[in-house]
């Protein structure tokens, strides 16, 4: 065995004991049957698509909160479809695979993970009243060519961009004791879940890319650029507008034109970003859409 092959066993191994340690089951982790509590929001004001915005201050307090309960649906929905999205990624790796290694063991893992993360957000869902709105069926019907054209270090850094920003929103309100419990509980059990599910996905990029020729580094960094502008549009389902009275294409405009809203995503990035562009990801031919998805920094 390879000494960077070992390495990436053993980073598998370490990963494997530690979910041994450390793993939550949302069904019995959950208290389900806790009425939510009046008064609690689902998502801080700030971190609205919509604040700051003209139709922001047509909105009353209640339709504010109203708004910020269907977009916090609309994100775990979103998360949940990428999350499947993964478990597809994961499992075509495995099944080209020795079943026996480490990482192998370690994939099967990460997708048992992720099953429970999916049952959770789609139960967090139901139990707001909220249709699962998930992303636009354009995109739903693109997500089925993810497995098929991501492979390597931009798959895997695509899902370090959807984790990551993720992670980002959920640390700032799993400390928020205005959010609603339910929320604040959903959050801190894929917090703690996904820091392995990073760790793995960090070590596959950074591995990745240290083994490929100028050519497939290219194609890499047009593909990661792409998906990831996609997954951090999408978080936000145009029709959440809807439910306060706004046409859901007046929303989804004023939302991409709104700086608050813009910064806010490049806020949620901020952290992978760094990383992605110094394994080298983060450049031509993929700036344009780089630059669309709002995750780089302002120059």
């Amino acid at each position: 065995m390879s000494a960077p092959t070992a390495d990436r066993h053993a980073t598998a191994q370490r990963l494997l004991r530690s979910s041994a340690k450390k793993a939550y089951d949302p069904a019995v982790d959950i208290d389900w049957d806790a009425p939510l509590v009046d008064g609690k929001i689902w998502v801080p004001e700030h971190r609205v698509s919509l604040y700051g915005t003209e139709l922001w201050e047509r909105l009353s307090p209640e339709q504010r909160v109203e708004l910020g309960k269907h977009e916090a649906c609309s994100v775990a929905s979103v998360g949940l479809w990428f999350e499947v999205l993964l478990m597809q990624r994961l499992l075509k790796d495995f099944y080209a695979e020795d079943p026996t290694t480490p990482r192998a063991q370690y994939a099967l893992t990460e997708v048992a993970d992720e099953c429970r993360h999916s049952q959770m957000f789609a139960r967090m869902v139901a139990a707001a009243g909220v249709d699962p709105y998930g992303p636009r069926e354009s995109i739903r019907q693109l997500g089925k060519l993810f497995s098929v054209v991501s492979r390597g270090p931009a798959a895997y850094g695509a899902i370090l961009v959807a984790e990551e920003v993720l992670d980002r929103l959920q640390r700032e309100q799993a400390n928020d004791e205005h959010i609603q419990p339910l929320m604040r509980q959903v959050n801190r059990i894929h917090i703690m879940e996904e820091a392995r599910h990073v760790s793995f996905a960090r070590d596959e990029v950074t591995r990745g890319m240290a083994q490929l020729s100028r050519t497939e580094k290219a194609y890499q960094r047009f593909i990661i650029a792409f998906i990831s502008m996609f997954v951090v549009r999408s978080l936000i389902n145009p029709q959440v507008y809807a439910a306060v009275g706004i046409d859901p294409r007046e929303g989804r405009r004023a939302a991409l034109a709104n700086p608050h809203h813009r910064e806010m995503i490049r806020w949620a990035g901020e952290k992978i970003v760094p990383f992605l562009d110094e394994a080298g990801l983060v450049g031509r031919p993929g700036m344009t859409w780089w630059r669309k998805s709002f995750l780089l920094p302002n120059r």
